[in-house]
């Protein structure tokens, strides 16, 4: 775990400054333009990388749900997951855009965990033929670093008042009595998630062991087991798009450059992380 975390911060220290640089240069010169597509029909909405904050991502879906021109959004994921709140926040703000226009939530390299709770309110979901799908479960960890100290002559001296209020500590292994209370929430945690599923897509309680013992399927047998609907590439869910808004002449809303720009720095660094936290990844 911490070569995880030591390899993430060299990258970041290794590009931050660069980036950065670029950033203030593109913000100081960049020419402000208008907006292409003030008359666009169609709108993307992406979520890349681990699910941390979803401040950003609801503002998109928020604008989208009071602009009227916009007929339908594709709601593309590429995510391994990532904290419980702002993936409830994003699945819940997407089942509301789509009870007033069609959304299609595609799923590309990885739509897993948190990533896949964002989509399930979706009007359809599909994802890429090579795309990974499901890891309905929840975890939480932490390390015991107790000997590390202990090699090194260091101890920790609490005070505290509540029985958990030392619970997930790193400093000394968890006792029998926190470890059943982590046990408890995320139970809890977990029971939500599968219930949130089996209501958005339609599915049978008794076949939930199928689908929710945090497997990780290929997109052809999570079309199987009903977590998605269909099985195509990203081409063919814009296309798909078109035909349940039924606009006449498709126009995709575009981002000025500065906004791609950003995109791009952002897609790269939570591509690189999300390398990291999922390594159960296939390449080709």
């Amino acid at each position: 775990m911490f070569k995880t975390i030591s390899d993430i911060l060299k990258w970041i220290g290794s590009h931050f400054l660069g980036m950065l640089f670029v950033l203030i240069v593109l913000m100081v010169i960049w020419p402000e333009e208008e907006r292409p597509t003030s008359n666009a029909n169609l709108q993307e909405i992406q979520l890349n990388g681990p699910i941390l904050n979803s401040d950003a991502i609801i503002k998109e879906i928020e604008e989208a749900k009071s602009n009227t021109k916009i007929k339908g959004v594709l709601f593309s994921i590429n995510s391994p997951g990532g904290a419980v709140a702002p993936s409830i926040d994003i699945a819940y703000a997407i089942k509301e855009l789509a009870a007033l226009k069609p959304v299609i939530a595609y799923g590309g390299d990885v739509m897993a965990s948190g990533g896949y709770y964002s989509a399930i309110y979706a009007t359809k979901i599909i994802a890429n033929p090579g795309g990974m799908v499901g890891s309905i479960g929840v975890i939480m960890e932490g390390a015991n670093i107790e000997p590390l100290m202990e090699k090194i002559g260091i101890k920790t001296q609490i005070v505290k008042q509540g029985t958990y209020k030392e619970i997930g500590t790193m400093t000394r292994e968890w006792t029998p009595q926190e470890r059943q209370e982590l046990e408890t929430l995320t139970k809890d945690t977990y029971d939500m998630f599968v219930k949130d599923v089996l209501s958005a897509r339609k599915l049978n309680p008794a076949n939930a062991a199928n689908f929710a013992d945090a497997h990780v399927y290929s997109a052809a047998r999570a079309q199987s087991v009903g977590l998605i609907d269909m099985v195509g590439t990203k081409q063919q869910a814009k296309k798909e798009m078109v035909k349940l808004s039924k606009v006449a002449e498709p126009k995709w809303k575009e981002k000025d450059k500065m906004e791609q720009f950003l995109d791009k720095v952002s897609s790269q660094a939570s591509a690189k992380i999300s390398s990291y936290l999922f390594g159960m990844k296939a390449t080709l």
